[in-house]
């Protein structure tokens, strides 16, 4: 995969075949800083064994690209500002980053410089493609980071959901140079949300927000939608049915760790509403790793994602159950009907408050008015709308965590 790159809206069907091609391309390195030097904005492995496994013998040494998340990781490993960094890098100053990341790592080349780093960092890398390429230096962590890649985290959370019991679908993958997001919903487990979805119809009927989900999602229609639902004494398909789900995320970068989220699932239109509050983390912590490649034993490896099945198992059960989901929709029901009278007023005051750019106020206030729902609860589905449309699936995950708190803002 290459760098920064960004895959939304998978089938699990299109997801396995990545996972099972990034796999194989993987090394982890324990390295000791004076092992590593920049080159030309590049990072440089010298001095490391080659590695043996079940793939054959594969040298490590040679230059790795890093992505963005690990040139924030050097910043931060380093003590070097990662705005400066990221700067030298936009500006082509590569003779300035490789200065800045060698003075760090190796010390001196004068008498006020600090003395050379001493500590090891865990390198997560993806080999090079070909032998005149470069690889891709995915992270630079502490020697301490606990690795669970993505494809063993997919295998263990669907074993916890069959452990539950559970009916559930998987309703679409996302997949960033650092994290695997995965979303879940039981087709049976569904509720009328008549208040949180009063007069609300899809921001996608409008060609040109729908556009820009194809833009992103590609063929969205082999992968989404919800079925339609007949009945109750609404049109057939515009029902105000919302769905009990859940998501799972990982982060293979050391950034964060295995996640799991409750959601509710909006029929007519795939918006999902993410509850952070039940939010349940597995963090990435491990024993200090020797220097040298890194191999676990399968014996290890069993036992990490014995751990994710069982607490995917206990949350599914509970997350699904009948009480759960509507305790969930009454306190969704209850936020949902407070006025919105100044549109552009309002959302300028929840993006300061939780942080929208710009650009994400702009579209979230187009979505807002397809949507036609003059509500907090219409503000919600703003949110959860746009951000099928953002490329930085991360990020569209990030406002659908922040969808049912500006709904409670309003």
């Amino acid at each position: 995969m290459p760098v920064d790159s960004y895959v939304r809206h998978l089938s699990l069907q299109d997801l396995v075949p990545l996972l099972e091609e990034q796999q194989a391309a993987k090394v982890d390195v324990v390295a000791s800083a004076s092992s590593i030097r920049a080159t030309g904005g590049m990072v440089e492995l010298f001095g490391i064994g080659p590695v043996v496994d079940e793939r054959g013998v594969a040298c490590v040494d040679g230059l790795y690209r890093p992505t963005g998340a690990a040139d924030g990781q050097i910043a931060d490993k380093l003590g070097i500002p990662v705005r400066y960094l990221r700067r030298l890098r936009e500006h082509d100053r590569l003779d300035l980053f490789d200065g800045n990341v060698n003075g760090w790592l190796h010390g001196p080349t004068g008498t006020d410089l600090p003395e050379p780093d001493d500590r090891s960092f865990l390198l997560r890398l993806f080999t090079p493609p070909r032998p005149d390429q470069p690889g891709v230096l995915r992270a630079m962590v502490s020697d301490r980071y606990g690795i669970i890649d993505n494809l063993d985290v997919l295998t263990a959370v669907l074993e916890g959901i069959r452990g539950a019991g559970a009916d559930t679908e998987i309703r679409g993958c996302d997949l960033t140079d650092s994290r695997m997001h995965c979303k879940v919903y039981s087709p049976q487990m569904s509720a009328l949300a008549p208040r949180f979805l009063a007069n609300y119809r899809s921001a996608f009927a409008h060609p040109e927000l729908e556009a820009e989900r194809r833009r992103v999602a590609g063929d969205l229609d082999r992968i989404r939608p919800l079925a339609a639902r007949e009945g109750k004494g609404y049109e057939p398909g515009s029902e105000p049915v919302v769905f009990a789900g859940f998501r799972f995320s990982n982060d293979e970068t050391g950034h964060h760790a295995v996640r799991l989220t409750p959601e509710l699932v909006v029929q007519i239109c795939g918006n999902g509403l993410t509850i952070p509050l039940f939010a349940h983390t597995h963090r990435h912590v491990g024993e200090r790793l020797d220097t040298g490649t890194v191999s676990w034993s399968q014996d290890t490896l069993r036992k990490k994602l014995a751990v994710i099945t069982a607490e995917t198992r206990d949350r599914v059960a509970e997350w699904l159950s009948p009480e759960f989901f509507a305790a969930r929709v009454e306190e969704l029901e209850h936020a949902a009907g407070a006025p919105v009278t100044q549109p552009d007023k309002t959302l300028e005051t929840l993006s300061k408050r939780l942080g929208f750019s710009e650009s994400e106020r702009a579209g979230i206030l187009s979505h807002f008015i397809a949507g036609g729902q003059l509500t907090a609860a219409g503000v919600a589905n703003a949110v959860t709308s746009y951000s099928q449309t953002i490329r930085d699936a991360d990020r569209a995950n990030t406002l659908d965590d922040l969808a049912f708190q500006a709904m409670s803002l309003v």
